[in-house]
């Protein structure tokens, strides 16, 4: 199973440590991020989507405009662009960038910030319209003459697209969402699952369900995980740092009015909380302590070791059926040029030495006798 190594690009120098200025764009961060992933190696860069934020598929341009070889995955929420209208700004987007483009569907999960956008449909109703909103989207990749559509939240005549994406059938699908619903919407449209680094039990519970979904379509989908990656010469020195982020966070969230808040109620969320339940070290060296106390609001949970030690507990993750890696830190620049110097060249060294166990699981090709 080959490996892929997304980074993260935020508009600004920001993190739960790092107190950033409400400026919202700064060019210079965005610029310098590129190009840090680019030379460490990374596949692809996330450019992040919040209802409050710099909009993704700009930003995303600007990155590729300075870099060469990186690509991107732009997180997209459905709902707010008309899909026929996202697919050609996505197709074109990837034609800018010479092929270099995926996006993240994320469908969204935080009442408040979906109200911003103006949505207050109820979280099955958002899945039932991603749903739809993907059925249209890959139409108008694909469809060779113009179509009309009437569904339950989207109607067409004639709808097509003259841009086309350099990358065949199009662009890649990734997309995120731990409920039911979202499972099965993953089921019928996601070229890859992303999920939040979990526990060995929760993720090889999650890569069941999926697969079962997506099985019922006649697919197979791979997986991302996403961790923040906490990195020093020794394990000590690596526990200690992640304790000295713990109380940076702690500090900086009771300065914002940010401890104590409800924890959210998407499922995703709910269960980092529930690990996190479990103790602050789980597994080799999965370490809970942002997630329990942020309260889990998004990609919080981290892997803490010596880069030897943290690209054999990547690794194990590959062994139950994660392909990709969605990896940044809590010190964003200065993470991602370790990470590119120290983590990624290793992991790829060892996946070749070490036997690859999710082969032993994978589902049989249909028609074969698992």
């Amino acid at each position: 199973m080959s490996l892929e190594f997304i980074g993260y690009i935020g508009t600004q120098h920001s993190s739960e440590i790092i107190d950033a200025p409400r400026s919202g764009l700064d060019l210079a961060h965005v610029e310098q991020a590129a190009r840090i992933h680019e030379q460490g190696g990374f596949d692809r860069a996330l450019v992040a989507f919040h209802s409050t934020s710099p909009e993704s598929i700009l930003v995303a341009a600007h990155a590729a405009s300075v870099t060469q070889r990186l690509g991107f995955m732009v997180a997209h929420r459905p709902g707010f662009t008309q899909p026929t209208l996202a697919a050609r700004q996505l197709a074109t987007l990837d034609v800018i960038t010479g092929g270099r483009s995926a996006v993240h569907i994320i469908t969204g999960g935080n009442e408040v910030e979906m109200r911003q956008d103006g949505s207050f449909i109820d979280k099955e109703e958002r899945y039932a319209r991603s749903d739809e909103y993907l059925q249209v989207l890959r139409k108008v990749w694909t469809s060779t003459q113009p179509f009309d559509h009437q569904g339950r939240f989207y109607r067409y005549e004639q709808a097509f697209s003259h841009v086309r994406s350099p990358q065949a059938p199009h662009i890649p699908v990734y997309f995120g969402g731990s409920s039911d619903a979202a499972i099965e919407v993953a089921g019928r449209h996601a070229d890859v699952y992303a999920l939040w680094g979990e526990t060995h039990e929760q993720v090889r519970e999650t890569v069941a369900r999926v697969r079962a979904a997506a099985a019922k379509h006649g697919r197979t989908i791979r997986f991302s995980l996403s961790l923040r990656p906490i990195l020093a010469d020794t394990e000590a020195a690596a526990w200690a740092r992640a304790e000295h982020i713990l109380e940076q966070a702690r500090a900086l969230a009771a300065r914002n009015g940010k401890l104590n808040k409800a924890a959210p109620l998407n499922v995703g969320s709910q269960r980092l909380l529930a690990a996190a339940a479990q103790g602050d070290r789980l597994d080799k060296r999965l370490w809970t302590g942002i997630a329990g106390l942020l309260g889990a609001q998004g990609n919080s949970t981290a892997l803490v070791g010596t880069p030897e030690q943290v690209a054999d507990a990547l690794l194990d993750y590959r062994d139950l059926g994660i392909s990709t890696f969605l990896i940044r830190g809590f010190e964003p620049l200065a993470d991602a040029l370790a990470y590119g110097r120290d983590l990624l060249p290793l992991v790829r060294a060892q996946a070749l030495s070490r036997p690859d166990l999710s082969k032993r699981h994978a589902p049989a090709p249909e028609g074969v006798a698992a």
